[in-house]
């Protein structure tokens, strides 16, 4: 088997990103929702990293595979 267990983790993790990154700027006025985390909008910095971290898990395995192309030529 050659499948990369990075690339379904990368992808759950940026599928969930982005929709909690949505919830963030869907919800970004609503002071109430936000007043428990000091107002800070936490839904839309941890869908961003969420984000950040899953494309990071992505690229890994596209450069991984990059780079073994490279050395066979």
């Amino acid at each position: 088997m050659d499948m990369d267990i990075r690339i379904p983790i990368g992808l759950l993790f940026a599928i969930l990103g982005l929709i909690l990154a949505a919830f963030g700027l869907y919800s970004m006025n609503d002071t109430e929702l936000y007043a428990r985390s000091l107002g800070k909008n936490i839904n839309l910095w941890t869908g961003i990293a969420m984000i950040v971290f899953g494309g990071l898990m992505l690229l890994f395995p596209i450069l991984e595979k990059r780079k073994k192309t490279d050395k066979n030529k």
